[in-house]
């Protein structure tokens, strides 16, 4: 039972390291961890972790009774020290292995997660993209109808000019017109 859970650790340690650092092995990860989560693998999975959670109960029971049949005889025995280191072993490497096992689960999670908000900040860093391309090509053409409609102004304001010196030699006609058709009255 004992090299059991020694190589049961050792695989955890090995799974967790791999998910730790980028390395092509992580995809491998990845992919085995989301097909192990699907259909009966949860279920699988925690079956497992039940029993392993009744294995270390059953350790830290066979660990109390020793200790108090040592509290009535006064001493350990050699078999019950024996017994009590391999109990205490036992349950170590249960306890690190769920453990290890947790702490797999929540870095598969929170992995998938960073993978999804990476994909959504990079999808919303292209749409930003996109709209400053547009915004500044919008102002560029904003720019073009400014200038157009400062050049507009200003020829309407010379043509104002232009109309009310026309008005002005109008009147001016118009009055001597109107003098020497007095003139030629009277």
């Amino acid at each position: 039972m004992i090299q059991l859970l020694f190589a049961l650790l050792l695989a955890q340690v090995v799974v967790v390291g791999v998910l730790l650092f980028n390395t092509p092995l992580r995809k491998l990860a990845l992919l085995g961890l989301d097909r192990l989560k699907r259909g009966r693998g949860p279920l699988v999975v925690r079956t497992v972790a039940a029993t392993g959670l009744v294995v270390l109960g059953s350790s830290l029971y066979s660990m109390s009774k020793i200790w108090s049949r040592s509290d009535r005889i006064g001493a350990f025995t050699p078999t019950d020290q024996v017994l009590l280191s391999r109990h205490f072993l036992e349950a170590s490497l249960m306890g690190y292995s769920l453990f290890l096992a947790l702490i797999i689960d929540r870095l598969h999670h929170y992995i998938r997660e960073w993978r999804g908000l990476r994909k959504s900040m990079e999808a919303a860093m292209k749409q930003n993209r996109s709209l400053e391309e547009a915004k500044s090509g919008k102002l560029d053409e904003i720019k073009a109808r400014d200038e157009k409609i400062t050049s507009l102004n200003e020829e309407i304001k010379q043509l104002k000019l232009a109309s009310e010196e026309r008005m002005k030699e109008n009147i001016a006609l118009i009055c001597g017109l109107l003098v020497q058709w007095i003139l030629l009255k009277g």
